[in-house]
């Protein structure tokens, strides 16, 4: 794991269990899901998904920052939505963050997330 560079910032949360924010390994950045919470407070943004969606790019750009990278980096984006009745929010917000030619992308509904969020968001990118 020597050639494995673990990215670690104080402006995005903290990981919640035993993972790192992101990893980067041969020119690329693999970042962990990011919710939407304020590093500040570890509280969310907000309670609406677009609050939140927000807020997890903006964590994600911070983490992509720290590695050497940025969102402008990003092909390949997973979303994961506690109701996938918010996709229209998540893809308002989205698109004031990506531009074409977009990134690849898969969104889907899932159970349930930490700390019961709406929105968790990973990206693939290279440095």
């Amino acid at each position: 794991m020597s050639n494995i560079q673990i990215v670690d910032t104080e402006r995005a949360p903290s990981a919640l269990g035993p993972y790192s924010q992101a990893t980067v390994i041969n020119g690329m950045v693999y970042t962990s899901g990011q919710l939407g919470l304020c590093p500040e407070t570890g509280e969310f943004a907000g309670e609406s998904a677009a609050a939140q969606t927000e807020q997890a790019l903006f964590n994600l750009e911070c983490v992509l920052s720290e590695a050497g990278s940025s969102l402008k980096n990003v092909f390949k984006t997973m979303i994961f939505l506690s109701d996938i009745d918010d996709f229209a929010a998540v893809n308002e917000v989205y698109s004031t963050h990506f531009t074409h030619p977009y990134p690849a992308r898969s969104c889907v509904q899932v159970a349930r997330l930490p700390k019961n969020a709406k929105v968790e968001i990973e990206v693939i990118a290279f440095v």
